[in-house]
């Protein structure tokens, strides 16, 4: 009897990522039975981040640096019928994949479907708590999860909904708004743990009125490439770093 092929194709953007792409990698590493592809793009980095994905068993693709265009990169290069969508600076708890099984578990669906997980920062404090609480009630109830909670979806529902669009920001914005309309987004009840550097950079406040600026610059129609070259610039005079969003 043949033996079946693990489902799974996580692709991962990343620029300098070389301190915490590894401990990612080596939570994927642990259930090889699920993931058949993990594929690092990266994005430019000046730090050993194509090295040490390389000798953490992943496959290393380049592109330009814009998280959308790493993405589509990718899913181009991947086989396998799931796809998770994750980022380079997450990680993920003991006994991940009981909740990845579930999903693929669950029939095809007719509309598009697909799973996110829990923000949760890794930094202790009152106002990191509530954000969560905030992330968790913007995606269940609005259908808005971000591209840091990771996105897990059926080849064929990526490939209904029309793929991410080749943005350097809000691609995962506009690429979940497009999914909802068309389908459902719904929670793994996997927590998905982030670097809180992006939150320290600017602070809670500055960071969260910061993303609410730049989405209504978006809706407002401004292009995704001018609003990178801002985003870069800000994080760049407030930490000396030029690393992705």
């Amino acid at each position: 009897m043949k033996e079946a092929l693990p489902p799974i194709a996580v692709v991962i953007p990343a620029r300098q990522e070389a301190g915490r792409l590894p401990a990612l990698l080596a939570d994927l590493a642990r259930a090889p039975d699920l993931i058949a592809e993990r594929v690092v793009v990266d994005g430019g980095s000046t730090d050993p981040t194509p090295a040490v994905a390389a000798l953490a068993g992943a496959r290393v693709l380049r592109a330009q640096p814009g998280r959308g265009g790493q993405l589509l990169a990718g899913i181009a290069s991947t086989t396998a019928p799931w796809l998770w969508l994750l980022h380079a600076d997450v990680r993920l708890p003991p006994g991940w994949a009981a909740q990845l099984r579930a999903a693929l578990a669950t029939p095809a669906p007719t509309r598009p479907r697909a799973w996110y997980g829990d923000l949760c920062i890794d930094q202790g404090g009152l106002g990191y708590r509530l954000l969560e609480c905030l992330v968790a009630l913007r995606s269940a109830l609005l259908q808005r999860p971000y591209g840091d909670q990771g996105l897990l979806l059926r080849r064929a529902c990526y490939q209904q909904v029309g793929g991410l669009r080749p943005l350097p920001l809000m691609e995962d914005l506009e690429f979940v708004e497009r999914l909802g309309r068309q389908g459902r987004l719904c929670a793994l009840g996997l927590a998905i743990t982030v670097d809180a550097r992006r939150w320290q950079r600017l602070g809670l406040v500055g960071t969260s009125l910061s993303n609410a600026s730049l989405r209504r610059a978006w809706r407002r129609g401004r292009s995704a490439n001018r609003l990178y070259e801002a985003y870069q610039n800000a994080q760049r005079r407030s930490s000396g770093s030029s690393s992705q969003p």
